[in-house]
């Protein structure tokens, strides 16, 4: 119980513009045939809406709109490096690690001295809330939420229920987003070799259709309280055995475009939800040749579905999947691939992510549209959220 209590804790996290083509011959999963509870989803945004934050993102110097791509991780005290690596980065987003005293009023005035960094164009706020071993905010105010194996034994109605008081209590610390919840599929015979996701109760289980709806419920929830989801781990770890925190070259060899596994990412994705966060495994049989979060097939798949919001990445910056990569061409290459925010709770490299960004697009004009249209899409989120307005 310990190893798996220490396995938690150290957990990483867990516009109408242009898209990038769809990967041929792929089909969407079938759709969910469940009485699931109907997430309270906002419509997708208007012509006008995604042209103001396109043109709000075009008015920001180059290295504000890299900014807008990158979110940096934040302990309880927001110390001099964390500080130093927002503001000399021009990071929009941040996710909040844990380790704040004072539940949420304590996380409330953290959440005050983050927005007053995020200037004209906001802060967005976020957290890995999930549940059982993965709750970074804690204390006061803040419910022990179950993990999601007995979020499952729920009726849908009462997770929705459950999910609106744990994103009320988001919602009054000032987190807008929660990095939940997970809707990976883990196939019944993998869940006992299944260490990602199975092994440590972060999903719903084997069933495509009741994963599918326990996510749309816990999104009802969240929405109903003011707050957005990110679900992950597209397309899923549920078919793999290793966890890429902790190791490098996670290969799932069974998964395809069209696997009944995409499921519940299918109709998070009709019900429109605000983000997508990517994995960083490889699925042999959609891009042998990258992992997940930069491989422009398997993000093609989110948007040939007509996915127009937020993909963010898995993490960046500690997890073993990405110590290859060079600091500066993580970001730029989720970006490439059609990815819109990158993620870090290593904050020290947030200067390099955005630097890298600049540099690239400086370089290519074609990245450089990307970038302007990944920007656009995190402002039009955050614009959704109320978190600054693009007109």
């Amino acid at each position: 119980m310990r190893a798996l209590a220490l396995a938690g804790a150290l957990l990483l996290a867990g516009c109408s513009v242009p898209q990038p083509t769809a990967v041929p011959g792929t089909t969407p999963p079938p759709a969910s045939t469940t009485s699931a509870t109907p997430s309270a989803a906002r419509p997708t945004a208007s012509p006008n809406q995604g042209a103001a934050c396109q043109a709000l993102a075009g008015r920001l110097s180059l290295k504000a709109r890299a900014g807008q791509l990158v979110m940096v991780g934040v302990s309880g005290s927001l110390d001099a490096t964390e500080r130093t690596a927002i503001t000399s980065s021009k990071a929009g987003s941040v996710i909040l690690m844990g380790g704040t005293a004072g539940g949420v009023k304590g996380v409330a005035k953290l959440s005050a001295s983050l927005r007053k960094l995020g200037g004209d164009t906001g802060m967005l706020i976020a957290a890995d809330q999930e549940g059982g071993l993965v709750q970074r905010l804690k204390g006061t105010g803040f419910a022990t939420i179950p993990s999601a194996a007995k979020q499952a034994k729920l009726s849908d109605a009462a997770l929705t229920r459950a999910a609106t008081g744990w994103g009320t209590a988001l919602a009054r610390a000032g987190v807008r987003l929660d990095l939940a919840p997970v809707a990976d599929v883990v196939p019944a015979g993998n869940a006992r070799a299944n260490r990602p996701i199975a092994r440590l109760g972060r999903g719903y289980g084997s069933d495509p259709a009741k994963v599918s709806a326990k996510v749309a419920a816990f999104r009802a929830g969240l929405k109903a309280a003011g707050v957005e989801s990110a679900v992950k781990h597209f397309p899923g770890l549920g078919a793999v055995t290793g966890n890429t925190d902790f190791t490098a070259n996670v290969v799932d060899t069974t998964t395809t475009a069209n696997s009944p596994l995409l499921r519940p990412f299918h109709d998070a994705v009709d019900a429109h939800t605000g983000a997508v966060m990517v994995s960083s495994a490889i699925y042999r049989k959609i891009d042998a040749r990258s992992i997940a979060m930069f491989s422009p097939k398997v993000i093609g798949i989110l948007r040939g579905w007509g996915y127009e919001g937020v993909v963010i990445s898995d993490d960046l910056g500690a997890a073993a999947a990405v110590k290859h990569v060079p600091a500066k061409e993580r970001a730029y290459r989720l970006v490439a691939a059609g990815g819109d925010l990158a993620l870090t709770v290593a904050p020290a490299i947030a200067p390099s992510l955005v630097s890298g960004l600049v540099a690239h697009a400086k370089a290519d004009p074609s990245f450089a549209a990307k970038l302007d249209a990944s920007a656009a899409r995190v402002l039009q989120l955050k614009e959704n959220l109320g978190l600054v307005s693009c007109g």
